[in-house]
């Protein structure tokens, strides 16, 4: 499995860090796209959290989401947005292709609905509790390490 992690403006350098370490170490990520106001690698918040993991995961900054779906379209990598909408479906009802990108958008607002209108599939994770959603960082992790599960 191939597997592009898409950042949706992710405002904190903390979450920004730990999704870089947990993509390293669930395996299967080959890049990840830092868009918008998502921060760079050089910022030090980062690397409290990532701890090395920005060394073995490539990366690339983009100005827009925008810029970055267009290059994954023209590799023909399906786009996943992780987003809670009245289309989406159940991550773990979801059959992956064998290359896919997953989009994880921004804490508050989520993935900006113009990049929602453009991806294949949206995915949820389902709430058992009260709260509607979870921590991007933890969103991530629960998603790469499912669909990596062999």
């Amino acid at each position: 499995m191939e597997i592009h992690v898409v950042l949706d403006n992710i405002r904190s350098a903390f979450n920004v860090g730990s999704i870089f370490r947990t993509s390293d170490g669930a395996g299967s990520v080959k890049k990840i796209y830092l868009c918008g106001m998502t921060t760079d690698i050089d910022n030090p918040k980062l690397d409290k959290t990532a701890l090395g993991a920005t060394e073995m995961i490539p990366s690339e900054h983009y100005d827009t989401t925008m810029e970055a779906i267009e290059e994954l379209r023209e590799k023909g990598i399906p786009i996943y947005s992780v987003e809670l909408t009245e289309d989406a479906q159940n991550f773990q009802k979801v059959e992956y292709p064998p290359k896919v990108a997953l989009i994880f958008g921004h804490e508050k607002r989520g993935v900006d609905k113009e990049i929602l209108e453009k991806v294949d599939k949206k995915i949820y994770i389902p709430m058992r509790g009260k709260k509607e959603s979870l921590n991007v960082a933890n969103c991530a992790s629960i998603i790469l390490y499912e669909i990596t599960r062999e």
